[in-house]
C-alpha cells in the first residue's frame, strides 16, 4: 500500500485552497452583475451568458489541462493556468465591450480555472491508497469553500471601489496567493512497495488514451457524470428564484443557497469516508438516488423551513457524490492517464451543468412556473442512480471492453 506522507496532506491543503480561489474568482460574477449593469449599460442576459460560455471553456479547459498534466507534470500546469487566470481577470475588467467581456471572461477566465481541478486531484489521487476517497474529497471541500469566502469578498470590494478595480484586486489576490502555491506542488512519487495484488495496476501501461476513452466504464462514467451534473445544475441555478416566486424574501431566499453549500462541505467528508470504506461505486450509487428525490421534493417546498430541510439533503448529496468520480477514474485507469480520462470525463460533466439552467429558463418562460424543473431533474438524475448500476466490476485495465 501506497504510504500516505504528510506532504501528501499539505496536498491536500494547497489543492483545496488554490480551488478555492480558482472557482471564487469564475463564480464571483453572479456579485458583480448588478453593479456592472448600471456602470455600464450591458444587458444582464449578455453578462450571464459569460457565466455559461465560462462551464463549456472550463469542461473543454479541463481536458486539455489533464492531458497536459499527464505529459508534463502537475506543477507546470498549475503554474500556467494560474497565470493566465490572473491576466483573464485583469483583461475583463479593462473590457469596453459586451463582446470583449464576454468572450474574455467566459473563454480566458473559464479555460484557465479548468487548470486547477483535474491536475490537482490527478496528481493528490496518486499520492494516496487508504485514504484517496477521503483525501480527494476534501480538496473538493475546499472548492466548495468558494462561496463562503470569495464571494463576500468581491461583495466587500464592491462596496469600497468600482467594479472593475474589485475585479482587477481578484486578479492581483489570484496571482499573489497561487503562483507561490503553484510552485509547492508536486507530482505523486512512484510507489516502490506495491504489493502482489496491486500488480495489476502495471497493466494501465498497455492501455492508451483511445482504447480507455472507447471503453465501457470511460463510457459510463462520463453519462452519470453529465446526468448527475444535470440534475443538480438547475436546481443550483434557479432554486433562490422559485422561493421568490413563492413570498419568500429575497435575503431569506440567497440564505437557501449558502445552506446548500454548507450541507456540501460535511457530504464532501462524510460520503468521502463512506467511499473508503465500502468502496466508491455502492456510495456513489446511494448518493444520487438520494440527490435525485431530494431535487425532486422541492416542488412540495413553499415555505422557508421547508425550502431549508429539502436543500440540506440536496446540497449534503451532491456536494458528496462529486469526488467520487475521480476516484473511480483512478480505479479504472490508474494513474498514468488519469489526468486525461478524468478531463475528458469533466468535459462531458460540464455540458450537464449547462443544460441545467436553459432547461429551466425555458420551462418557467414557457409555464410560468418551476415545477417541470424540478420532474426533468428527479427524472434525469434517477437516470443518473440507475445508469451507475452499469459500471463494470473489474478495472478497465484488464478489460477494456
Amino acid at each position: 500500500m501506497r504510504k500516505e506522507t504528510p506532504y501528501a496532506w499539505l496536498m491536500v491543503a494547497i489543492g483545496g485552497l488554490m480551488g478555492c480561489i480558482a472557482i471564487g474568482s469564475v463564480f464571483s460574477l453572479a456579485v458583480f452583475l448588478q453593479p456592472m449593469t448600471q456602470d455600464t449599460g450591458w444587458s444582464r442576459t449578455a453578462i450571464s451568458s459569460a457565466m455559461t460560455l465560462n462551464f463549456l471553456a472550463m469542461g473543454v479547459g479541463s481536458f486539455a489541462w489533464g492531458a497536459l498534466s499527464d505529459r508534463f507534470g502537475t506543477r507546470i500546469v498549475v503554474l500556467v493556468g494560474s497565470v493566465v487566470l490572473g491576466a483573464g481577470l485583469a483583461l475583463a475588467s479593462r473590457a469596453t465591450s459586451e463582446t470583449a467581456f464576454v468572450l474574455t471572461y467566459g473563454t480566458l477566465v473559464g479555460g484557465a480555472a479548468g487548470s486547477i481541478f483535474v491536475p490537482v486531484i490527478t496528481a493528490i489521487s496518486g499520492m494516496f491508497e487508504r485514504h484517496r476517497a477521503l483525501a480527494v474529497s476534501l480538496v473538493s471541500a475546499g472548492m466548495g469553500m468558494a462561496p463562503l469566502t470569495m464571494s463576500p469578498l468581491s461583495a466587500w470590494l464592491i462596496t469600497h471601489m468600482d467594479w472593475r478595480s474589485a475585479q482587477l484586486t481578484i486578479a492581483a489576490i489570484v496571482w499573489m496567493v497561487m503562483i507561490p502555491l503553484a510552485l509547492l506542488v508536486r507530482a505523486p512519487a512512484a510507489s516502490t512497495d506495491m504489493p502482489a495484488t496491486h500488480a495489476a495496476a502495471s497493466e494501465d501501461k498497455t492501455l492508451s488514451v483511445a482504447e480507455a476513452l472507447r471503453s465501457r466504464a470511460f463510457i459510463v462514467m462520463s453519462l452519470v457524470f453529465f446526468a448527475c451534473c444535470a440534475t443538480h445544475s438547475g436546481p443550483i441555478f434557479h432554486t433562490v428564484s422559485y422561493a421568490i416566486t413563492c413570498g419568500i424574501p429575497t435575503m431569506m431566499a440567497v440564505s437557501i443557497y449558502s445552506l446548500e453549500g454548507l450541507a456540501g462541505l460535511g457530504g464532501r467528508i462524510v460520503i468521502g469516508l463512506l467511499a473508503d470504506k465500502f468502496g466508491a461505486k455502492p456510495i456513489l450509487i446511494a448518493g444520487l438516488f438520494v440527490q435525485a428525490l431530494a431535487a425532486g421534493s422541492f416542488i412540495y417546498a413553499r415555505e422557508l423551513e421547508t425550502f431549508y430541510s429539502i436543500a440540506a439533503v440536496f446540497g449534503f448529496a451532491y456536494g458528496g457524490v462529486m469526488p467520487l468520480y475521480a476516484v473511480l477514474a483512478h480505479d479504472y485507469f490508474g494513474q498514468r492517464i488519469l489526468g486525461t480520462i478524468l478531463g475528458a470525463a469533466t468535459m462531458v460533466s460540464a455540458f450537464g451543468m449547462a443544460l441545467g439552467p436553459v432547461i429551466g429558463g425555458w420551462i418557467f418562460d414557457t409555464f410560468g412556473r418551476y415545477s417541470g424543473l424540478y420532474l426533468f431533474s428527479l427524472a434525469i438524475g434517477l437516470a443518473a442512480a440507475l445508469l451507475a448500476f452499469a459500471f463494470p466490476r473489474q478495472s478497465a485495465r484488464t478489460a477494456a471492453a
